[in-house]
């Protein structure tokens, strides 16, 4: 059986600290074939490059979401573009715009999504997009800097089917996690149906979002068994096409060698 990529985790994540060597050890015997730990800002960015350097199956992303731009300088810029040419780093991300929580200011989040976009294009690594109440402005942004030139992943998408129409179109793929599996996900279900296999990647954002059964608890890995048995039913698939369709894409997303490990 094909094993599952889980392309965005927070296992650098304090929630991890009674059992996370415990944890991280077990996932490749239970089927988990790679992982992304992926920064969320420069301390956690520098975590996730420790773990990635300790375990032969987990890489990382180098980046700071938007809601913790409010003190990045053009230093921290200078200082994760070095960090994108470590031999396991694979992206830069999470990056983009949050108008849920709407901290800092607007103007300040567009600047640094713009920057770290420029980051990436020229370390010519993907970016992992976190858009969050802010559809427009992120296709707008993205738009204006090319980024189907760049590529990358909607992280954790939560627009309409249609939106996810505008980034397919700029070559995006689309992240899929635990939210697939909740009753009330209609906007989600519908995208997964519209969105073609070859486009979706999995992912837990754990220790956030955990699928059904284990809604509300802490999220791992482990639980992704879940989300492929929903998408399977949504796609018609059996559980191995989703699990084998959605490695082939994330080692394509994030650049990498194909073979399993």
């Amino acid at each position: 059986m094909t094993p599952i990529f889980d392309t965005h985790a927070h296992y650098d994540d304090e929630a991890f600290d009674t059992d996370r060597e415990e944890l991280l050890a077990s996932l490749p015997a239970q089927g988990i074939g790679r992982v992304v730990d992926v920064g969320a800002s420069l301390s956690s960015s520098r975590q996730a490059k420790k773990l990635a350097e300790q375990y032969g199956y987990l890489y990382w992303a180098v980046g700071v979401h938007p809601n913790e731009t409010a003190e990045l300088t053009e230093d921290d810029l200078e200082w994760m573009g070095r960090q994108c040419r470590h031999e396991k780093c694979v992206a830069v991300g999470e990056i983009g715009l949050d108008y849920h929580w709407d901290e800092p200011e607007r103007d300040i989040q567009k600047k640094w999504f713009a920057a770290q976009l420029e980051l990436a294009r020229r370390e010519k690594k993907p970016v992992i997009i976190h858009s969050r109440d802010a559809a427009k402005d992120t296709a707008d942004i993205l738009t204006a800097q090319r980024a189907w030139e760049i590529g990358g992943v909607i992280h954790c998408y939560s627009y309409t089917k249609e939106m996810a129409g505008v980034f397919l179109d700029m070559g995006f793929f689309i992240g899929i996690g635990g939210v697939l599996t909740f009753q009330n996900a209609k906007k989600l279900k519908e995208t997964a149906a519209y969105v073609p296999l070859e486009r979706i990647v999995l992912e837990t954002d754990c220790p956030y979002l955990a699928p059904v059964p284990n809604r509300g608890k802490r999220n791992c890995s482990l639980y992704l068994p879940y989300v492929v048995d929903a998408l399977a039913q949504i796609k018609g698939v059996s559980q191995e096409e989703v699990r084998r369709v959605t490695w082939e894409n994330a080692v394509r997303l994030y650049r990498m060698d194909p073979g399993i490990d």
